[in-house]
């Protein structure tokens, strides 16, 4: 059974970098057939697609929407099979529950239960 888990901190500062990580049990993330996606959904909004990585071989590749690309690093980590979100200069806009999912050509088909993130002094 394929599980996501989110985690890092509820309340980030305005101007911060909100971190978080997706822990992944039950697939790899270097499997050659799936990308690892972070979504978010802001108050009241629908779903915004933020970024994934992929790996071909033994190497990541990285995706970003061009809305966010600026501000958005996404990394993995094979030995602890985790991937990780950076959103630099963070405002009350990014406020959202954030999700972490994987994705195979045709769909999302598993997903984390979601984080929710307040950006706020």
């Amino acid at each position: 059974q394929v599980q996501l888990q989110e985690s890092g901190p509820g309340l980030v500062k305005p101007s911060q970098t909100l971190s978080l990580t997706c822990t992944v049990s039950g697939a790899s993330i270097t499997s050659n057939y799936y990308t690892w996606s972070w979504i978010r959904q802001p108050p009241g909004k629908g779903l915004e697609w933020m970024g994934a990585i992929g790996y071909r071989g033994s190497r990541g590749n990285t995706y970003y929407n061009p809305s966010l690309k600026s501000r958005t690093s996404i990394s993995g980590d094979s030995s602890k099979n985790q991937f990780t979100l950076q959103l630099s200069s963070v405002t009350p806009e990014d406020t959202a529950v954030y999700y972490c999912a994987r994705a195979t050509v045709l769909q999302y088909d598993y997903w984390g239960q979601g984080t929710q993130v307040t950006v706020s002094l």
